[in-house]
């Protein structure tokens, strides 16, 4: 949506001041008074009484009144665009098979396996002081001094005490505003 903006130029018309000082009112509006104008504008009820959309409606319509709507091609193109707005650039995950395993059902009990983790059997290792970590990844959780944990964070937290994120503490992920 373009809005007429008063850039201070001299040479506007009696008629672009008048639309730009009815757009600035319509923020000061209450909501009914803005549903008051929409049906104005409209010649129908508004379906919403959310202010800021109220204001985006009017204060296109009130410049298309003043300085033309989209012509026939352009309204027929958002259309157009509007209609395949459920269009998928990619299949899902669960769409792309392995050849050969086409009857391969997906287990949805669980939650899917993190792209970051190595395969199972990997081992993981880090040094915390005079200390050497090493972690193994198993099919299902990890495995630590001979004892198994459902993640790598619970494993961080129990070599440093302190809360950390798993992968990034073994090195397997990086920080997001670094």
């Amino acid at each position: 949506m373009v809005l007429l903006v008063n850039t201070g130029r001299k040479d506007t018309s009696p008629m672009d001041r008048a639309v730009i000082a009815a757009i600035e009112e319509l923020p000061h509006s209450k909501v009914a008074a803005l549903q008051k104008r929409y049906r104005e504008l409209f010649g129908e009820e508004s379906k919403s009484s959310n202010k800021q959309f109220l204001f985006r409606r009017i204060a296109y319509r009130l410049q298309a009144n003043a300085e033309g709507d989209l012509c026939e091609r352009a309204r027929n193109r958002a259309t157009d665009i509007a209609d395949d707005r459920d269009l998928r650039l990619r299949a899902p995950k669960e769409f792309v098979t392995r050849l050969g395993s086409v009857s391969q059902s997906i287990d949805r009990s669980r939650p899917p396996k993190d792209g970051r983790l190595p395969e199972p059997g990997s081992l993981l290792t880090r040094r915390v002081g005079d200390r050497q970590i090493v972690v193994k990844v198993l099919k299902e959780g990890f495995e630590y001094e001979s004892r198994r944990y459902r993640s790598l964070s619970a494993i961080a937290r129990e070599v440093t005490g302190t809360r950390w994120n798993g992968l990034l503490f073994f090195g397997l992920a990086e920080r997001r505003d670094a």
